[in-house]
């Protein structure tokens, strides 16, 4: 397959994804959809975080390519409360200096990728996001020092072609 068709596979399955998770998610009401319906429509969640009231919110990264992942939290009924976006500026704020990789990680999902810089050293997380300007592709990106706690946040935006 030539590079162009993959993309635009790439492109197609990514549109179709969208779809799916927007009918899936409409369907899903806050305070009556079940956990059972909610794996029933979406899935197993690439993680589920436990909460001290014995809820829990189930991550569902669309990446490594998509730029959204929703966060649903349950109740301790194992009704849902809420669907949420994670990869958000807001969220992006909230994250400080000194912060472990698991609370970054319960924040925004799973990252897209991750690359280790053993000169600097640091591990970089990066997230796909959506850019500021249509036709160009970003990243957020989270570097953690080599213990696992966060040193800073960066992001990077691209024109088509890398440029």
């Amino acid at each position: 397959m030539n590079p162009l068709s993959r993309s635009l596979a790439a492109l197609a399955a990514a549109i179709g994804f969208y779809g799916c998770d927007g009918i899936h998610l409409r369907k899903l009401k806050p305070g009556s959809a079940t956990a059972r319906e909610v794996r029933e429509r979406l899935g197993a969640p690439a993680a589920e975080s436990p909460h001290d009231d014995d809820g829990a919110t189930w991550e569902y990264p669309r990446g490594p390519e998509g730029t959204r992942c929703w966060m649903l939290t349950l109740d301790a009924r194992g009704v849902l409360q809420k669907i949420e976006q994670a990869l958000t500026e807001e969220n992006f704020a909230r994250i400080e200096t000194g912060w472990s990789a698991e609370r970054v990680r319960r924040l925004l999902g799973r990252p897209a990728s991750e690359m280790e810089f053993p000169r600097k050293p640091e591990v970089v997380w990066d997230w796909h996001i959506e850019p500021a300007l249509p036709g160009q592709r970003a990243w957020f990106h989270v570097h953690f020092s080599p213990d696992g706690f966060v040193t800073g946040t960066s992001r990077r935006e691209e024109s088509p072609g890398g440029g």
